[in-house]
């Protein structure tokens, strides 16, 4: 099964949204599930350079964890655009996506969750 998760909120945006999204990507992982990230919105951050985890927990951690794990992680290329990113500040751990990519994660992903 193939489980897609939308991310949009801002990191450490003084909620545990995207920690708990997170969290659910991991155990989807142990569980044996493939797993797609599309991170749109504020959530692009997540795959900027130099981002400062909270003192409890590393968002950005967490995300090239489960990449590292083999969940596969895309950016919204209008997304870091309009939040003023290039690609000279962003990890290489997660590609840069668009739409018709989206698109078709979700026509093909048998559970869609978003944050």
């Amino acid at each position: 099964m193939t489980l897609l998760v939308i991310l949009n909120r801002k990191p450490y945006d003084g909620t545990d949204v995207t920690w708990n999204a997170l969290r659910l990507v991991r155990q989807a992982l142990e569980d044996g599930l493939a797993v797609r990230v599309f991170l749109m919105n504020d959530s692009v951050e997540l795959a900027k350079d130099g981002l400062a985890p909270h003192a409890d927990y590393d968002l950005q951690r967490m995300l090239f964890e489960a990449v590292a794990a083999g969940a596969e992680a895309k950016l919204c290329k209008t997304c870091i655009g309009r939040c003023g990113l290039t690609d000279g500040v962003l990890r290489r751990e997660v590609r840069i996506g668009t739409m018709p990519e989206l698109s078709a994660w979700v026509q093909t992903s048998d559970k869609i969750v978003s944050f």
